[in-house]
Formats: C-alpha cells, sequence, structure tokens
C-alpha cells in the first residue's frame, strides 16, 4: 500500500457518481483533495460528505479559460485524477451533433485541457501521479455508441501515449476502464447493462489500481474480458457479435 497521507490531488469531475465515491475513499485515506466540477452547489455538498477538509475549485473542463484559471490557483499537487464525463445514447442513424461534440469536448478534449494544464508542474517539480478513467466501451466501435465509444477510446489512447512518454520515471500515469456504473449518465440506456457496479465499488476496485504499479486495469473482470478479447476478433466475427443485424 502507498503512502497516501498528506499528499494533494486533484479530483476532475468530483461532485457526484464515481468521482464522488473515490473522492471519499481517498479523503479516509487521509489525502488532501481539490474538487472540481461546474456546480459550485454540487461540490459544496460533496465535500460535505468527506472525513477531512477538501478545498472545492469550480472548473468547466470544456473551456480553457476556466481549465487554466483552476489550474493556476491549484498551488503543488502530488496528482490528478480525471473522472469528468458526460454520455447520451446516439446511433448514427439519429446523429445528434450538439450531443457528440460535447461528448468529444468534455470526455477527451476536456481530458487533454486538465492533463495539459498540470503537465508543466509536475515536470518541474520532478514527481506526480496522474490517473485518467476510460471505459470498457473505448475498446472498439459499439452500436448506439456514436460521440462516447470515440472519445473514451481517444482519452484511452492519450493515457497510453503518456505511458510510453512517462515510463520508468518519477512521473507515474495509470489508467482505469470501467463497465457500467449506476449514475444519472447509466441511467439514460434502456437496455440490459451486465455486471453493473455501483459507484463505490467501482471507487473501490480503481483505488486498488491506484495502489499498485500496473499501468492499466479493466473492470469488473469477467465483463471486461468480453471487450479485450473483442480487441483480437477478426472484423467479421466481431461485428456478428457485437452488432447482429
Amino acid at each position: 500500500m502507498k503512502t497516501w497521507t498528506g499528499k494533494r490531488y486533484w479530483l476532475v469531475g468530483a461532485s457526484e457518481g464515481l468521482g464522488l465515491a473515490l473522492a471519499q475513499v481517498m479523503a479516509r485515506a487521509g489525502v488532501d483533495l481539490i474538487l472540481s466540477a461546474r456546480s459550485v452547489d454540487k461540490l459544496e455538498e460533496a465535500a460535505g460528505t468527506l472525513a477531512r477538509p477538501a478545498r472545492i475549485l469550480p472548473c468547466d473542463v470544456a473551456d480553457t479559460a476556466s481549465v487554466k484559471a483552476a489550474a493556476a490557483a491549484l498551488g503543488p499537487i502530488d496528482g490528478v485524477v480525471f473522472l469528468a464525463g458526460v454520455y447520451w445514447p446516439c446511433s448514427a442513424q439519429a446523429w445528434d451533433m450538439d450531443a457528440v461534440e460535447t461528448m468529444c469536448n468534455i470526455n477527451l478534449t476536456g481530458c487533454a485541457r486538465a492533463i495539459g494544464a498540470v503537465m508543466p508542474g509536475l515536470v518541474a517539480q520532478g514527481h506526480g501521479h496522474v490517473v485518467i478513467t476510460g471505459s470498457l466501451s473505448g475498446f472498439r466501435g459499439l452500436p448506439g455508441a456514436i460521440g462516447y465509444a470515440a472519445s473514451k477510446a481517444g482519452t484511452m489512447s492519450l493515457a497510453e501515449s503518456m505511458y510510453c512518454d512517462l515510463r520508468g520515471g518519477p512521473i507515474t500515469v495509470q489508467l482505469a476502464n470501467p463497465g457500467f456504473i449506476r449514475t444519472r449518465l447509466t441511467n439514460k440506456n434502456d437496455f440490459n447493462m451486465p455486471f453493473i457496479m455501483e459507484p463505490e465499488a467501482a471507487a473501490l476496485a480503481m483505488w486498488d489500481h491506484m495502489n499498485t504499479d500496473r499501468f492499466k486495469v479493466s473492470f469488473p473482470t469477467l465483463f471486461s474480458l468480453f471487450f479485450r478479447l473483442g480487441q483480437f476478433l477478426p472484423d467479421w466475427a466481431y461485428y456478428r457479435l457485437f452488432a447482429p443485424k
């Protein structure tokens, strides 16, 4: 187990769902947290559920100026966890331009904004920890996932590229790819969601990963095998399995 007491971490997307559940776990471990999301009210409510005081720092990852202002106000940090994300079901036949653009802008470009804003400071201080939230939906294209799957695939690739550059050095990069988590986002789905996890269980899986030296974790394990093995299937087999006509 790593030493966490007194470490300063910026949690981006920490006002509800997985982000809030992870904040609660980290606070119990003695981490000094800076919580960011768009809503001040939700951040204040979230901070009130933690086992120790936390600083709230409103930030909209879809806005470059907002991210830069938040990063400038952070002060020195030991790590950053990017958890912000939005989702709407969307098919190619019913393409919603606004929804798809927003998913890409927050899930992928928002991640690049937030991580990019703190990386110079982590490099300059000579140590740091970057944790990025991907998704099982990012391994290959899926039906009804226009925008979301692509944005998560890009986020996962971003983490992989960072790991290529930083592996073996003083800045640790980790990627967590969860499956379905019961939140207001998955409440939008009208289909069966196998192995759906409560936010608290998903947060513990993510926390366990953060306490290792491994780069990537995908969970829940059995469900993730379905997606990971899909990467090795030829197209004819993959699309018959995942998108049967």
